[in-house]
């Protein structure tokens, strides 16, 4: 059963990680997929090599998805050659530990246009098209960051909460036009991000253990082929936060 055949994915920041966990978890349920990325191209190829043998079409784009010409040109190609974008994850993010007091102004803003910021200018730049053919899905990856402030630091916290609000505003703008909005706030996801983070310890999740990739992957794909959760923040998180 592939209950996504004939839609078209676009995961930013997917050649590694959590963004590749949900580009193949999307091919192997019927979606063709494009891949971004920003400097791994040889990870973002295999990704698509590995969506290519289970039968879905992929492609690769490199941009900046915290660039509004990094965006335009990443959705003008990846509609060009897949098809228009049915479906956005927005997964491409930053995080940098650093103690409070040496956050400088441009710390901010890199994390702010990196994880909250791209988030706006790509949902904005698939949303025409999403309401033209009256069906679209958006999952964006926010953070228990943003609700219990998290390890790496006020920047990022911000800006993962800054997705939330993004979320519901389009949630309730377009749910009368076939368009879902969801969130995915995942905890110490064994990650490069999560591991080479000290501060990231398995104790600190009820569990015990970092959570996979998969278990993430998993909830984008339910978000993705429901169309009745809308306006909603899924928490994988091993029970850190509890809503």
């Amino acid at each position: 059963m592939n209950p996504l055949h004939g839609r078209t994915a676009l995961i930013t920041g997917s050649s590694r990680g959590i963004g590749r966990a949900i580009a193949i978890a999307l091919a192997e349920a019927g979606a063709d997929v494009a891949v971004n990325y920003l400097h791994r191209e040889a990870e973002a190829q295999a990704v698509e090599a590995e969506i290519r043998q289970l039968g879905r079409r992929s492609t690769t784009v490199q941009a900046d998805v915290s660039s509004a010409t990094g965006v335009e040109r990443l959705a003008r190609t990846a509609g060009e050659r897949l098809g228009p974008i049915d479906i956005l994850i927005n997964n491409a993010g930053i995080a940098r530990v650093q103690p409070v007091e040496e956050i400088t102004e441009r710390d901010w803003d890199e994390l702010i246009d990196g994880n909250l910021k791209s988030c706006f200018l790509m949902t904005q730049a698939v949303l025409p098209g999403m309401r033209a053919r009256q069906w679209g899905r958006i999952v964006n990856l926010s953070s228990v960051a943003a609700q219990v402030g998290g390890v790496v630091g006020p920047h990022y916290a911000a800006s993962k909460a800054g997705m939330l609000g993004l979320t519901h505003f389009y949630a309730q703008r377009f749910a009368k036009e076939g368009i879902t909005a969801n969130s995915i706030a995942p905890a110490l996801v064994e990650t490069e991000m999560v591991t080479s983070n000290l501060n990231a310890r398995p104790e600190r999740i009820p569990i015990g253990r970092f959570g996979a990739v998969g278990e993430v992957a998993d909830v984008a794909v339910m978000l993705v082929t429901n169309g009745y959760i809308t306006g909603q923040t899924i928490n994988v998180n091993g029970g850190w936060y509890m809503s």
